[in-house]
């Protein structure tokens, strides 16, 4: 299936499935039997003298409609179920890819419209195009090494395909961007959680990137799931850092395990593990230190983190989340391989991805790191937290030619 086709059915809320067009059928055949109904009880009425009791004209009515008010019974319970199932379903996958398009909207003014003037610039693709093309993502901070491999797979396609001009170029580059995020593996965004025991989620990340907020609004995500979650203030080194981090607790509502300012951070989380498993918590999340001025210190530090919590938990910590300010560009790629090599990074949780021009990075740790990210912030919102979804990223980035395209599909 196309890039095309599948961000459409995204933007759609899912294709339409044999199933579904049963269901709408159904719902149908419902909405035509209250019409007769209705109509047929007027009747009825209408017939039936004024000084008839109300109870003998139903029935009239039940005896005058017997099998059309036993299928109205049977079924319109069911009617109000499936049109809201079917409304929600539709609503959230709308909403979350417009949070992408909103959040992506610098990059894709500052970015796409380049590209834009491009395409427009260009009748032909060329070697001069494909230049061109590569100077602007290398600003849009894809990295160099993702810009080779994009730019290479195009003109693949292109000869491959026999491509003259420039129209639909910008779909061909949003399906390869969206293949080599992907990399041919499936389900890289999803968290590893333990279902039916506790799971120990991990954050890491320098001081300033929006660690803590993070934490409050992935805490406020599970407890919209029915999760039960703890909180662990391990940052004991930062002025504050507790505080924030049990103002988060409060707001969302959940427990905060702390000590105070300059214990062991290590000493935190025996707590919050014993803590969490006595309370029975789904969830527990850890926050650590953020500093980058004596790596030694750090390593050290996480690695006895690792020690304490894996102690207690074997296969604990089941994730480790990285926090990256996304408006550093640059800078958060060199923070990421300072902290891969401190600990085991299993996924970054891009902050602040709707305050920057370049949101290309997310393409350049994911290719030149293979760290998948997981979460994006697209916004100030508690709800503006959303799990990474490549498809609409890019769909993100491209989001008014895409549409454009789509729509002339359409006719």
């Amino acid at each position: 299936m196309s890039f095309l086709k599948r961000m459409k059915e995204k933007l759609m809320g899912g294709p339409k499935t044999e199933k579904d067009v049963e269901k709408e059928e159904l719902l149908d055949e419902v909405a035509e039997e209250e019409v007769t109904v209705e109509q047929s009880t007027e009747e009825v009425v209408e017939e039936t003298t004024v000084e008839t009791p109300k109870s003998e004209v139903r029935e009239i009515v039940a005896d005058a409609l017997p099998e059309v008010v036993e299928t109205e019974t049977e079924e319109e319970p069911k009617k109000e179920p499936e049109n809201e199932e079917k409304r929600k379903r539709g609503f959230s996958a709308f909403s979350i890819t417009e949070k992408f398009k909103s959040g992506l909207s610098k990059t894709r003014n500052s970015f796409t419209s380049k590209v834009n003037d491009l395409v427009a610039r260009y009748r032909h693709v060329d070697e001069e195009f494909f230049e061109e093309l590569e100077d602007l993502l290398l600003q849009a901070d894809v990295g160099m090494e993702t810009v080779m491999e994009l730019t290479e797979k195009l003109r693949f396609e292109v000869q491959r395909k026999n491509i003259k001009n420039t129209e639909g170029i910008q779909a061909l580059i949003s399906e390869k961007l969206v293949e080599i995020y992907e990399q041919g593996e499936d389900d890289i965004t999803e968290l590893n959680i333990q279902e039916g025991d506790l799971t120990v989620i991990l954050f890491v990340g320098v001081n300033g990137v929006g660690k803590t907020t993070t934490i409050g609004k992935l805490a406020h995500r599970f407890k919209q799931q029915g999760k039960n979650v703890l909180l662990a203030a391990g940052d004991t080194f930062r002025a504050g850092a507790i505080e924030q981090l049990q103002v988060w607790g409060d707001r969302v509502g959940v427990e905060v395990i702390k000590q105070s300012e300059g214990s062991d951070p290590a000493a935190v989380m025996y707590d919050a593990i014993r803590a969490a498993k006595n309370r029975n918590a789904d969830i527990l999340i850890c926050d650590t230190a953020g500093r980058l001025q004596n790596k030694v210190n750090l390593m050290n530090e996480l690695e006895k983190i690792h020690r304490v919590i894996s102690r207690e938990i074997p296969s604990a910590p089941h994730e480790v989340l990285l926090a990256l300010d996304a408006t550093t560009g640059q800078n958060a790629l060199q923070q990421a391989q300072i902290f891969k090599e401190a600990t085991n990074v299993t996924g970054i949780v891009l902050t602040k991805l709707d305050g920057t021009a370049k949101g290309g990075i997310v393409l350049a740790i994911r290719n030149k790191l293979h760290i998948p990210v997981k979460f994006v912030g697209l916004g100030e919102q508690m709800d503006d937290l959303q799990p990474f979804d490549s498809e609409r990223y890019v769909y993100g980035l491209f989001a008014d030619a895409l549409d454009e395209q789509l729509a002339n599909d359409e006719d």
